[in-house]
């Protein structure tokens, strides 16, 4: 299944895979290569993103299962589109 449209790249040594989760919504993974004893050396995933085509809007995951809220892509990162929790004395720093 093809990747929606991202505003970034995925970072170095990684690629993003799309997968049907439910019908009408895609599950985007972040992939690498790098081996662990868990996975027998299959590529390692990791939750990136949820997108909804009929709307064509992006979500934050609560976990792979999950899905969450609605979040601006341009507002993420490449790792994924959990949002920053920034707390005030943080923000006063930015």
């Amino acid at each position: 299944m093809k990747v929606p449209k991202l505003p970034y790249k995925p970072p170095k040594g990684y690629w993003y895979e799309a997968e049907q989760f439910k019908r009408g919504v895609v599950r985007i993974m972040l992939c690498t290569d790098r081996k662990f004893d868990y996975n027998n050396g299959k590529p390692t995933k990791t939750i990136h993103s949820f997108y909804k085509l009929k709307t064509e809007e992006f979500y934050s995951p609560v976990n792979s299962t999950t899905i969450g809220e609605v979040v601006d892509i341009n507002d993420t990162r490449p790792w994924t589109t959990m949002p920053i929790k920034i707390s005030p004395l943080m923000k006063f720093f930015q």
